[in-house]
């Protein structure tokens, strides 16, 4: 993956100074991280949980479950925290998490316990036995309803898998409906895979689209792991996610990732290449320059030196908690994302 230099930093840092200080605008992020593998240590009979037991394969005993939890919540503590967004994130998707617990015990972590986060999440019926979920600011984003979608795949019958996020609310006074995904891995292959991915990217879609033609002035993000990079079928034809900005439509969507894809950037790396499966992605609404209402700023990926691997091998990839049977002590194999969006402060 290719490195930012300090120089660029520096500039993008400059720049959004400068535009926060021309525009006296508020400022708000949204993040996504895959938790890979939170499980707590208790044995759930309606869980495939068997490897995160405290005899399973991992042996995944009360010590690896509060260092995971520490080491997920500094990460988290971390993301999105300049002088304009002090507080971080207003919301954070997540996926692979077992249910809803994982996450209490992660808000209640030093490292957070600080932050005014609650939780949405629903217990789907994937065969792993791994859910998405959502954490909030209170004092940032408000929450109306929440839903949890089933999805149902024609082409693979058999296949069970998380259900879709729904989450709709307020953000900067401004209707907002957030998606958290976790579509179905490439397991089996890319292209013998392929048609359960876009299977979700239609779901993704009829969701955003459903929403926006009930309230057109209420505004969409769809989140999370997709297991596809942007340019492939699922994310550029099925849900027609474009790269550009000044390619949206109206009643189109633009994804944030899609130029860090172009770039040689990615979320997780797999032998010798990088991929960009975690993407933001925001309806056309959320593209311009009118700041009186809010707009999409900018994107990251969150790959800070401590969430790497520093040597060997693997150097520069994301450090796991285990690897090749090793015990690790570790974040995830993927790095988180972020978008940044502005409005006019009030």
């Amino acid at each position: 993956m290719k490195k930012i230099t300090i120089s660029l930093i520096v500039s993008i840092l400059f720049t959004t100074f400068a535009f926060a200080q021309q525009n006296k605008v508020a400022v708000y992020s949204v993040a996504f991280y895959n938790l890979e593998n939170l499980f707590d240590t208790i044995n759930n009979p309606d869980t495939n949980d068997e490897e995160f037991l405290p005899d399973g394969n991992y042996r995944w005993g009360s010590l690896k479950y509060t260092n995971k939890l520490k080491n997920m919540a500094y990460a988290i503590s971390k993301l999105a925290t300049d002088k304009f967004c002090p507080n971080g994130p207003a919301v954070i998707g997540v996926s692979e998490i077992e249910n809803r617990q994982v996450l209490e015990d992660l808000i209640k972590t030093d490292e957070l316990a600080n932050r005014n986060y609650d939780i949405v999440h629903f217990d789907s019926p994937d065969r792993r036995g791994v859910d998405v979920g959502m954490l909030y600011d209170r004092d940032q984003f408000e929450v109306d309803t929440a839903i949890s979608v089933r999805l149902h795949i024609e082409c693979s019958s058999n296949t069970l898998t998380r259900d879709q996020l729904l989450v709709s609310g307020r953000l900067a006074g401004e209707r907002v409906h957030i998606i958290v995904n976790h579509w179905p891995s490439r397991l089996g292959g890319e292209a013998q895979s392929r048609c359960r991915r876009e299977a979700a990217a239609a779901l993704s879609r009829h969701l955003a689209d459903s929403v926006l033609a009930a309230d057109p002035n209420s505004k969409v993000i769809i989140m999370g792991d997709l297991n596809d990079d942007p340019d492939n079928k699922s994310c550029a034809s099925v849900l027609g996610a474009v790269k550009n900005p000044e390619d949206v439509v109206e009643g189109g969507y633009f994804n944030t990732m899609w130029r860090l894809h172009e770039k040689g950037f990615g979320t997780l790396g797999y032998q010798g290449k990088w991929n960009l499966f975690d993407q933001i992605i925001v309806s056309a609404n959320l593209v311009g320059n009118d700041r009186s209402t809010l707009k999409y700023f900018k994107s990251e990926i969150f790959n800070k030196d401590f969430l790497k691997q520093s040597s060997g091998k693997y150097k520069g990839y994301p450090k796991r908690t285990h690897a090749s049977g090793r015990y690790l002590n570790g974040y995830s194999d993927h790095f988180p994302v972020i978008i940044y969006l502005a409005k006019i402060a009030q």
